[in-house]
């Protein structure tokens, strides 16, 4: 290992937003950090990105998709992956926005003739919205204002004079040239009074006095939240009625908390900063060495301060502070929706799906391997009906008749009634049956959807349901896609967020996930065509009409027959979309068609064919191929593309879910009053958010692990530890039946 002052020779072999990966000399490889490639400030946008991000910039810029650069283009990208190239982009837009405002700025200001050198550097040097506002606050149009009323009365050279500090008359007697009655200035006090509120505006509307206070508050300022009233009943914001916590530790979590208990009147909110000592620093800045103005200054500071200064602050802290507590709320939504998307399948199996309720009656929905819907029926073994041997004789012939491998039960209203019958029915079959609890989130949106009533125009709502509950546990990503992602219940606080940024984060979760797995052309419903790179939904309806009209695709150039697929479209597309019937068995693999020369050369190369792809037959081809930057140049692609060719041909149409752990099956079931202190138990963890994850034991109410209780060593969020969907070993450490909660650890269990 080198020493920690060791200087060693390398070359640099990918570059990212955060960095640049070197291999030294001696073959090892490692990160340099991007606070560590460089020193200094920096103004152009090219310069605050890296160098291999400009590349990528281009390609974006290009109209190519997130996906495609992130599969196809690694040989320019350094190998980005798609979250990265989606915060570059993210990163880029506010840089250009932030240039846009710049512009629009220095413009508004040299057309009203105010333009200096000093305030142009200033304005050049400006690094974020905020610092840009401040820059243009005294120069952007006001509506009337005490300052701007004095103003229209003659009083700006008192205030000049007053700010000047060097009385050559008294005050007062300078003071009484502006009396005016027909102006409104009645009287000396009147013109004091009038120069004071332009000054006050003025000491507001200053940028660095802003800046100062503005980092000072958020350095040593305190959130400080109360009850808005006197509560009689409990709530979830009790911990909040009289709290105060310092604004630099204030998690997100807790911010929004705040922010929805104010918005729903629970709560009072508000930022407090050490006044005294701001004042004190304004004064300092402000008032000169014996001044004959002192005291005047002073009220003049604590008026601007209280009255315009400090509201303002506190709205833009708040708001950047919210802010930012959304972007980690999306992050952690955006990780939980990849990880409930990217389940594993449960491929094969005919499922008999159980959509529980109490009056109404279970609907049930039996559904082949492929996920077609065989028979429905409707089934009354909850309260109030009880009619649970009437159920069993249906649900047992059911199972009979379909051999049916599993049963999907939804988490809804009356699944911990239906499960227990379902437990008791199985143990009367004659084969082995397992039942699995899905998460039901989001099914009555997709069977009320025109969607749904388009794929299943016989069924009614609740069948519908039915179904989806069933195709979810079969294939997670295909049926999931058909859903609004805010409506799965895996993230924190969403609908107090920027729903439209919300929006397009998890839509391009969405797009990811679906191209990283890749799409069956032949099988693939229009709402999981739409997610696939390079094609809209107009694409994909086009897509399912052409195949309703032709047939089955035979091959992925057959693709470029389909209306409004153009050649940019088929690019980006072809790649990720697999054809198992297909003529051709690279049309099987993620290949894409711009490398079908090279991987022929590479098969010929090892002594395969194609016929070998078919087959599955091309096995250890990576230790038959020297995987080289020499190899790569030799088939005219880069050692990327090469790497990606030799891992499709050895498994063709391989599924990257399946390295996921399996879903945990069940055959009898717990309740609450089952559990015991110290009980050892398998568990799915169901959602992370930012203090702790919540893990599905079997007993219809999740357990949390309080982020403390993940792992024995320190961890800053628990998605360092563990993800949506892990199968999990957790020990009950308290249940309190009451209230419904279930306390668990992960801390020296095994």
């Amino acid at each position: 290992m080198a020493e920690t002052s060791e200087l060693l020779n390398g070359v640099v072999e990918g570059v990212t937003t955060f960095g640049a990966f070197v291999k030294l000399e001696d073959g090892r490889k490692g990160l340099v950090h991007i606070s560590e490639v460089a020193r200094g400030y920096v103004k152009d946008i090219n310069e605050h990105l890296a160098v291999g991000d400009e590349v990528t910039v281009k390609l974006l810029d290009e109209g190519n998709t997130v996906p495609f650069i992130a599969r196809y283009r690694k040989e320019v990208t350094g190998s980005l992956d798609d979250q990265i190239i989606r915060q570059l982009a993210e990163r880029l837009t506010a840089l250009r926005n932030l240039e846009e405002k710049r512009e629009m700025v220095r413009n508004a200001i040299t057309e009203q003739g105010a333009m200096t050198d000093e305030l142009s550097a200033k304005l050049e040097g400006a690094m974020t919205q905020t610092e840009i506002e401040d820059i243009y606050r005294p120069y952007r149009p006001k509506r009337r204002t005490r300052a701007s009323i004095a103003k229209e009365k003659g009083l700006a050279p008192l205030a000049e004079y007053i700010f000047g500090q060097a009385f050559l008359v008294p005050l007062e007697e300078y003071a009484a040239a502006f009396v005016d009655a027909e102006k409104g200035v009645e009287s000396v006090e009147d013109a004091i009074n009038g120069a004071k509120d332009i000054l006050a505006e003025q000491f507001s509307d200053d940028a660095d006095l802003r800046k100062m206070l503005r980092e000072e508050t958020v350095k040593f300022g305190q959130l400080v939240t109360r009850a808005a009233k006197e509560q009689t009943e409990p709530t979830v914001y009790e911990m909040y009625y009289d709290y105060s916590e310092p604004l630099q530790k204030a998690a997100g979590h807790r911010i929004l908390a705040v922010n929805r208990g104010e918005k729903e009147g629970i709560l009072t909110v508000k930022l407090e900063g050490d006044e005294e000592k701001l004042l004190q620093k304004l004064e300092r800045k402000l008032i000169r060495k014996n001044s004959p103005a002192v005291e005047l200054l002073k009220e003049v500071i604590a008026d601007s301060y209280k009255r315009l200064i400090a509201p303002s602050l506190e709205r833009e802290i708040r708001n950047d502070l919210t802010e930012k507590a959304e972007e980690s709320a999306m992050g952690v939504f955006r990780e939980n929706l990849k990880q409930l998307l990217l389940q594993p399948p449960i491929k094969g199996k005919t499922v008999l799906a159980l959509d529980p309720a109490y009056r109404t009656g279970c609907k049930i929905a039996v559904i082949d391997e492929t996920g077609k819907p065989l028979e429905t029926t409707v089934v009354y073994p909850t309260p109030p009906q009880n009619k649970t041997a009437e159920a069993e004789k249906k649900l047992t012939a059911l199972i009979k008749k379909y051999d049916v491998d599993l049963i999907s039960i939804g988490n809804g209203t009356a699944s911990r009634e239906s499960e227990q019958f379902v437990a008791e029915m199985l143990k009367k079959l004659d084969k082995k049956v397992y039942y699995i609890i899905a998460n039901e989130a989001g099914a009555s949106v997709y069977s009320a959807s025109k969607l749904g009533a388009e794929e299943f125009p016989d069924y009614d709502v609740a069948l519908r349901s039915a179904v989806s509950i069933g195709r979810r546990i079969q294939d997670p990503l295909a049926e999931l896609v058909k859903i609004d992602p805010k409506s799965f219940g895996v993230g924190q606080y969403q609908h107090d967020m920027n729903q439209k940024r919300l929006g397009e984060t998890l839509g391009g979760v969405v797009e990811d996930c679906v191209n990283s797995v890749g799409v069956d052309l032949n099988t693939a419903s229009p709402a999981l065509l739409s997610y696939v790179a390079g094609i809209n939904n107009t694409v994909a309806k086009n897509i399912l009409t052409y195949r309703e009209e032709n047939g089955l695709f035979h091959n992925r150039k057959e693709l470029k027959k389909v209306p409004k697929l153009g050649p940019k479209a088929f690019e980006q597309c072809a790649g990720f979309l697999r054809i198992a019937e297909s003529d051709m068995p690279l049309d099987k693999t993620g290949v894409h068609p711009e490398s079908y020369k090279a991987a022929e050369a590479l098969l010929k190369l090892c002594g395969y064919s194609l016929e070998d792809v078919a087959s599955g037959q091309v096995k250890g081809l990576a230790n038959k191929v020297s995987m080289t930057e020499e190899t790569a140049e030799k088939l005219g692609i880069g050692l990327p593309t090469l790497q990606d060719i030799v891992k499709e041909l050895e498994k063709p149409g391989r599924d990257p879910r399946d390295e996921a752990p399996a879903p945990v099956l069940r055959s009898d079931v717990l309740t609450m009053e089952d559990l015991k202190e110290g009980m050892v138990l398998k568990g799915t963890v169901r959602n992370v958010i930012d203090f702790g994850v919540f893990v599905d034991i079997g007993v219809h109410q999740d357990g949390l692990v309080h982020i403390s209780q993940i792992c024995d060593r320190f961890i800053k969020h628990p998605l360092e530890a563990v993800k949506l969907g892990d199968i999990v070993t957790v020990k009950v450490m308290s249940v309190d039946l009451q209230r419904k909660r279930i306390s668990l650890t992960m801390r020296g269990v095994e």
